[in-house]
């Protein structure tokens, strides 16, 4: 069995190793420090004697390092090599999961039952899975951001140790999920990772780790930790190494499931930029001040939802309008204005068109035809035309329409619409008068 050492000893970078198995692109190490992918962190990259690491993975107790499938391997087993870890990617899956912790720490400090249901790290971000008995909102993504950096800010050390199952699962406020932490567990033995103390971490605490038992920690071993995790990842031993953490998005994957999405290193400073960019944008548009700029939205807001409404009003009474213009007809002893109408929807029609009916005009019904690539018929008709000798129906007239016309519709005596007309409005509005 070869486990890798790549979670004890984060920082080792280059070392030396025996063959120990080969099988076609497959080598199998004495010991490595090549991490195997596990639990949400990316398998580490590098190289092996000069051949890229395509891959690196546990299986049956061992860790297989694939190389390049376009290379020629020409080791054996017994050979001496020298492996060599991608420093760049370590670096920055090492701050990455070692965010994810600081984050989880952070929403224990403003979540209610809170539960964890697993992480992933990309090129570009980091996602949390965490259960909630409320889903979490945009303050709270705010709150989680500042918690998580301020945590960053005040230094503090991480430690790791190893625990049996039950000495571990009694540690005060451990997060512990079997399903998502494989990587955590060797037989009865758990790896535990704790944030802001080690007074949980035992005497096997990562070795050379002075930072890590240092610090804080040490001035006050009872101070509560900030997280404690089992977890089998690469971390720092400091958590001011992890930079800035900029929480991207939220979802909900699924029932008491919040997805929260953060970037640490490049993609955050980015991240950072284009928020202050897009502020300064925003505030020199509304002529407002950064920290003034939810004021300035607000009246903007109140000043489009006036404008609106004013459009609305304007556009329902130049509708009402177009329809008044409409040519009369007597149909089946009922006075009817029909006609074509451009630029609206059946939506837009109803209330105009139910206004025009009854009222000084003495209009039995009205009936508008709507023009363009989809035509419709909306037929409103007044009240008391339904009681008088006529016995006109809006829902009977619209059903008439589609019947001869195509398509389909629906509504009530004193309102109904019909849409996909299969005939030039003209010659809808022609037949409704003659009919």
């Amino acid at each position: 069995m070869t486990a890798s050492r790549a979670p004890a000893e984060p920082t080792v970078r280059e070392f030396e190793a025996t063959v120990d198995r080969v099988d076609g692109r497959e080598v199998v190490l004495d010991e490595t420090y090549f991490y195997p992918e596990s639990g949400g962190q990316p398998a580490d990259r590098g190289t092996l004697d000069g051949h890229l690491v395509d891959d690196v993975v546990e299986r049956a107790g061992e860790v297989v390092h694939a190389l390049d499938p376009d290379a020629d391997i020409d080791l054996v087993p017994g050979d001496e090599v020298t492996g060599l870890v991608d420093d760049a990617f370590r670096t920055y899956c090492a701050r990455a999961h070692t965010a994810s912790h600081v984050l989880y720490g952070a929403a224990r400090r403003i979540a209610d039952d809170l539960g964890y249901a697993g992480f992933d790290i990309s090129e570009t971000k980091v996602r949390v899975d965490l259960t909630t008995a409320e889903p979490l909102d945009d303050g709270d993504l705010i709150e989680l951001e500042r918690l998580a950096n301020r945590a960053v800010w005040d230094s503090l050390p991480v430690s790791w140790a190893t625990h049996s199952a039950d000495e571990a699962r009694a540690i005060d406020g451990i997060a512990f999920n079997t399903k998502t932490e494989e990587g955590a567990m060797r037989g009865d033995a758990v790896r535990v990772v704790t944030v802001g103390s080690d007074a949980a971490a035992g005497s096997d605490a990562a070795a050379g780790s002075d930072v890590a038992a240092g610090g804080d920690a040490a001035a006050d071993p009872d101070a509560d930790p900030w997280d404690v995790a089992a977890c089998g990842g690469t971390h720092v031993e400091n958590t001011a190494e992890i930079g800035p953490i900029t929480v991207l998005d939220r979802s909900n994957p699924g029932e008491g499931v919040t997805r929260v999405e953060f970037a640490v290193g490049p993609t955050a400073i980015d991240q950072i930029g284009a928020v202050h960019g897009a502020a300064l944008d925003a505030a020199t548009t509304l002529d407002a001040r950064v920290g003034d700029l939810p004021d300035a939205v607000s009246r903007l807001r109140e000043e489009t939802d006036r404008l609106e409404a004013a459009l609305r009003d304007a556009r329902e009474e130049l509708l009402a309008a177009r329809l008044r213009e409409f040519p009369t007809a007597e149909v089946d002893g009922a006075r009817w204005a029909i006609g074509t109408v451009d630029d609206a929807d059946p939506n837009e029609l109803r209330e105009p068109a139910t206004s025009a009916v009854g009222g000084d005009d003495d209009l039995d019904a009205l009936a508008a035809v709507g023009t363009g690539d989809a035509p419709f018929v909306v037929v409103a008709v007044d009240g008391d035309a339904i009681d008088a000798d006529t016995e006109i129906d809006a829902g009977d007239a619209v059903d008439a329409v589609t019947d001869e016309f195509g398509g389909g519709g629906g509504g009530g005596p004193t309102f109904a619409q019909g849409g996909g007309l299969d005939a030039d409005p003209e010659a809808v509005a022609a037949w409704l008068r003659e009919r």
